[in-house]
């Protein structure tokens, strides 16, 4: 084995080591599974198939108004699988409700172990850029030396969504929540969180990194966000239940020093955004 070779290894597999369960995770036993006759929440709508359609609203709240060439149009779009679909690990396995999340985001994920926590961010951007046709915008740091990768530069001119989903694993493979943590500029408080922000921790050795695909307010200023993840092994995209507090659910108030995620908790000093 050459050394180059090992190195790449190395970096590939810290890359698959991005986002797991840390030591200080939330200790909350689990509810039970759920099945689709469950979802009798308030703010889900079963025959929804978009994130904007499945998740209403708290009485008060009014989703913001964006173009189809926002960002924020492309994640309160994103298609949904019906209502009792479970998510599925990339070798098809599933991952049992547990209330952890309510809805999965319809989107492949190839069969590689992969699509993980920060990897699901950086494709839902990259998917938009792509969508739009920025293909110019679409990049991202790798870990080994902090320096980008374009997706230019990867294709050659192949914009085939086959070449396009080459280049994310290629991204995928050497980049993490680590190195996504360091790319993005920090949000300065919460009040400002856009659709689109993500709350990230690089962790020692791992960390975790969850996006906000939809966000509302109120006439006070009050603001709340949807938070979906993916984690590992590599899985589907999936909505976030709010254990915190049942009766906003899934929505999140994230004007606090903790937000505490089913399988994870972050910080206000964790938020992030797109440059």
């Amino acid at each position: 084995m050459t050394t180059t070779y090992l190195l790449l290894a190395v970096l590939s597999l810290q890359a698959l080591i991005g986002c797991g369960q840390p030591s200080s995770a939330i200790s909350q036993s689990q509810p039970k599974d759920q099945t689709a006759a469950e979802h009798t929440e308030a703010f889900i709508a079963p025959t929804g198939m978009t994130v904007k359609t499945r998740i209403s609203l708290p009485s008060g709240f009014e989703r913001l108004p964006y173009t189809t060439k926002d960002f924020g149009s492309f994640l309160e779009n994103l298609p949904l699988y019906p209502i009792d679909h479970k998510v599925r690990y990339y070798n098809g396995k599933i991952k049992p409700r547990n209330n952890i999340y309510n809805s999965v985001i319809k989107l492949d994920i190839g069969k590689r172990d992969l699509h993980q926590c920060a990897d699901a961010v950086m494709r839902l951007r990259a998917d938009y850029l792509y969508q739009q046709k920025r293909y110019q915008d679409i990049k991202f740091n790798f870990l080994s030396d902090g320096k980008p990768r374009s997706y230019t530069n990867y294709v050659k001119g192949d914009y085939s969504y086959a070449k396009y989903w080459k280049y994310m694993e290629y991204i995928f493979a050497y980049a993490n929540t680590a190195s996504l943590h360091d790319e993005l500029p920090n949000v300065k408080t919460t009040k400002a969180v856009k659709i689109g922000d993500t709350f990230i921790q690089k962790g020692s050795p791992i960390g975790h990194a969850i996006i906000v695909v939809d966000l509302a307010k109120n006439k006070e200023g009050k603001t709340i966000v949807l938070l979906a993840q993916s984690y590992m092994p590599a899985q589907e995209i999936q909505l976030l239940n709010n254990w915190n507090d049942p009766q906003l659910s899934p929505w999140y108030d994230i004007d606090k020093d903790v937000i505490k995620t089913p399988e994870w908790t972050f910080y206000a000093k964790n938020l992030k955004t797109w440059e």
